[in-house]
């Protein structure tokens, strides 16, 4: 196997599986999915661009300028998209269309501030550290994207799994009214979940901007087919599922254009993806539903 194809669909498949946890994070909690979601993914590039080229950070320092910014779109995203919604009958689907409207108005706000052409980071911008990994040359660039995708994934884990938010996130998606009697602030988690998934998939536009050294109004979607195929594959809201999911479509991109050819890069990555499906239609780490007669 080539090592150095491994390790750059490592690399890929990491801000893949960094922008379907957020997709995965409010479906999992909020039975909600927020097709605005690759317009922050776009979003953040064009403002990590900005902020090194006009605002004079370092990438590195612009990384947690652009988690804020992230987080900031997210509880405009559920206080406009979502939360006007929430007591009709068909709040899900109203709130896909309406997510989808906030979604065309920042692109439309990007074109109107950037314009339609494609923005590069200055060529100052990057770290020329390379390493040597069992044979194959990686950058520090690309050290440091699966390095903060492993950081912010664990972190989401934990924050999920061991903190008192984390319990009233689970309690909402166990049962919201349930939720709402023992006390928990519903509204409040939702806000705030909204919130840490733009954050995630903030960063992982930025990181794909670096990674790829341009960024296009047409980022958000490209990448939002192959976000929503990931969290199905590893498991609808299962968070382990949609890093495996993200990881795998990585790899399954990388060696295909490796070789096979790069018109075949999406056919066989999705047609992978089916497979996996047919034989586990609940995905990597779903787990079937008994329906009860």
């Amino acid at each position: 196997m080539d090592v150095q194809q491994l390790l750059n669909g490592l690399f890929v498949g990491s801000i893949y599986a960094l922008f379907a946890i957020g997709f995965t994070l409010v479906f999992g909690v909020l039975d909600r999915l927020n097709l605005a979601h690759p317009a922050v993914f776009t979003v953040a590039a064009f403002v990590g661009i900005e902020l090194v080229a006009v605002g004079g950070l370092s990438i590195w320092a612009a990384l947690p300028v652009v988690f804020v910014v992230g987080g900031l779109l997210g509880l405009v995203i559920e206080q406009v998209a979502f939360r006007p919604l929430k007591g009709r009958a068909d709040a899900h689907f109203a709130g896909l269309i309406s997510s989808i409207a906030l979604a065309g108005m920042f692109i439309a706000l990007l074109q109107w501030r950037y314009g339609p052409d494609t923005k590069r980071f200055p060529a100052e911008s990057f770290p020329e550290t390379t390493y040597k990994v069992l044979g194959a040359q990686v950058t520090g660039v690309q050290v440091a994207i699966l390095l903060i995708t492993i950081v912010l994934a664990v972190g989401l884990h934990l924050l999920v799994g061991r903190t008192r938010l984390g319990r009233s996130m689970r309690a909402t998606a166990e049962n919201p009214t349930a939720a709402r009697v023992v006390g928990v602030n519903v509204d409040r988690v939702s806000a705030t979940t909204l919130a840490i998934s733009s954050a995630l998939g903030a960063v992982a536009g930025a990181l794909f901007a670096m990674n790829v050294n341009s960024a296009q109004l047409g980022m958000g979607g490209a990448i939002e087919l192959k976000g929503l195929a990931v969290i199905v594959v590893g498991g609808m809201a299962s968070l382990p599922g949609a890093l495996v999911g993200g990881l795998l479509l990585g790899l399954a991109e990388v060696f295909t254009v490796q070789y096979i050819g790069s018109s075949w890069r999406d056919l066989v990555a999705f047609g992978l993806l089916f497979l996996i499906l047919v034989v586990r239609p609940q995905g990597l780490f779903g787990t079937r539903k008994v329906r009860e007669v």
